[in-house]
């Protein structure tokens, strides 16, 4: 046991013969260990982003509320009138009329036959 601590403190194990086969596994364990480290960065930059997104989410959420309330004081009838006055044009003080157009129905064959009955 104490040989082989001094051994590994040593590392005779990367000069002695079939160290090649050591090496390669090391190596293996280094590609492993960068692999998961690119891919931990990969990951808290994808987190980054959504936090920012969610942000600008929530920013053009509120712009949103804000414009529609703004259109809807703007579409409300005293606003128009408001401006109008504005270019001395005045709601009409007589209340539109509606009016109907009454289609008529061409006579079929069968009731101009009737007629000469």
């Amino acid at each position: 046991m104490k040989g082989g601590v001094i051994n590994l403190l040593k590392a005779k194990y990367l000069v002695d013969q079939g160290s090649m086969k050591n090496w390669s596994f090391i190596v293996f364990l280094v590609m492993v260990a960068m692999l998961m480290i690119a891919n931990t960065h990969d990951y808290e930059k994808k987190l980054y982003r959504i936090g920012e997104l969610e942000n600008e989410v929530k920013i053009l959420r509120s712009e949103f509320v804000d414009r529609r309330s703004e259109l809807m004081e703007l579409k409300m009838e005293s606003t128009i009138a408001r401006k109008m006055e504005e270019r001395e044009i005045f709601p009409s003080s007589v209340p539109p009329q509606k009016i109907k157009v009454v289609e008529e129905k061409e006579k079929g064959f069968l009731d101009k036959l009737k007629i000469w009955e």
